[in-house]
């Protein structure tokens, strides 16, 4: 994908049956952004990144983050950012799909 430009995300979610499914929408050695893309049901267990910030949006659909120790409903439109060091992660309890659009920084290696 050339950049600069517009992007949907829709347009790039990647849905697979058995787990979360990934696709990258722009990568450089200081950011990357991705979409996290959930069917009902699926999850990223709670985990954390010591030297990477992450920023979560919903694009769509409703679920819920899951931050240490609590649970926070989240929908289209949600924003979470989860420090570097701090635990977090996304569930979909359903019934619809849950698009999550995550930029991280810096880029992972």
């Amino acid at each position: 994908m050339e950049h600069p430009t517009a992007i949907d995300p829709r347009e790039h979610a990647v849905y697979a049956p058995d787990k979360m499914g990934k696709s990258t929408l722009f990568r450089s050695e200081r950011v990357m952004v991705g979409l996290n893309a959930f069917e009902p049901g699926q999850s990223h267990a709670l985990h954390a990144h010591e030297d990477m910030d992450k920023v979560y949006h919903v694009v769509e659909g409703r679920g819920v983050f899951l931050l240490e120790g609590r649970e926070v409903p989240m929908q289209a439109g949600s924003l979470l950012v989860a420090p570097a060091g701090e635990p977090h992660g996304i569930r979909n309890p359903g019934p619809g799909r849950l698009l999550v659009l995550a930029v991280l920084a810096p880029a992972p290696r």
